[in-house]
């Protein structure tokens, strides 16, 4: 009378078990990119080719096998499901649930009959970047929300990281960015801010550039585009 019991009870020591040889592997995998390659590891999942784990980290989206020998940067695609380029499909995922994340501390320039919202990888520095925002107010006007975040080019530990982080802690952002795209001056400033956490989240998701834009379909448009162009992307999007 107690076997259905037992069996029960063998079904879910053998899960249990399953599941702590499989963190086992995980930690392992993560360890090694970690110790062997300097990568910063923020999820590791099965990927859609059976073997291969896909793995994110802040220097983009990676593969390697389950026994962590080979290691993988690659772009997936499937035959069966008219070529869909899985991997693509992965960071798209990524860049919407950062673009979330960080919708907070983005400088928004919102538009007041909003119809799409877009986030903008943008330095103060990058001439094309000033270009978009001359025509800030015609993407209100299409109905564009831009969202900005900051992805000083010049890494961390540059004077235009610093400026950034000016123009984050500024008492009016908006105004402060629109100077700095002027080649005003701007009051220098300190504060908590996530100047440097945008910037990794941009590399992570394969910007190298500015400006970046991610559409609401998560993809990744590199460079300018004017807003009429842009208001067709999004449309298409949609």
């Amino acid at each position: 009378m107690f076997k259905p019991a037992i069996k029960l009870l063998t079904l879910s020591s053998l899960l249990l078990s399953s599941w702590a040889l499989q963190a086992q592997s995980t930690d392992k995998v993560k360890n090694k990119l970690e110790n062997q390659l300097g990568l910063t590891v923020e999820t590791i999942s099965d990927a859609q080719v059976p073997g291969l784990l896909q793995v994110s980290s802040d220097r983009g989206l990676f593969y390697v096998t389950e026994d962590a020998r080979y290691f993988m940067q690659a772009r997936i695609f499937d035959m069966n499901n008219d070529m869909a380029n899985v991997t693509e499909n992965a960071l798209s995922d990524m860049r919407l649930k950062g673009a979330d994340k960080f919708a907070d501390s983005a400088i928004q320039f919102k538009a007041k009959n909003e119809e799409h919202v877009i986030t903008v990888f943008t330095d103060i520095t990058c001439g094309y970047c000033r270009k978009m925002h001359k025509e800030i107010d015609q993407l209100n006007a299409l109905g564009i929300t831009v969202n900005y975040l900051a992805f000083p080019r010049a890494g961390l530990q540059s004077p235009v990281y610093d400026e950034m982080v000016s123009i984050w802690c500024a008492s009016d952002p908006q105004k402060a960015l629109t100077a700095a795209k002027q080649d005003k001056s701007i009051e220098s400033k300190t504060c908590e801010n996530k100047v440097a956490e945008q910037f990794k989240f941009g590399q992570s998701v394969g910007v190298s550039g500015t400006p970046n834009i991610i559409l609401s379909d998560g993809t990744l448009i590199p460079g300018y585009q004017p807003a009429g162009v842009l208001a067709q992307a999004l449309d298409n999007a949609s």
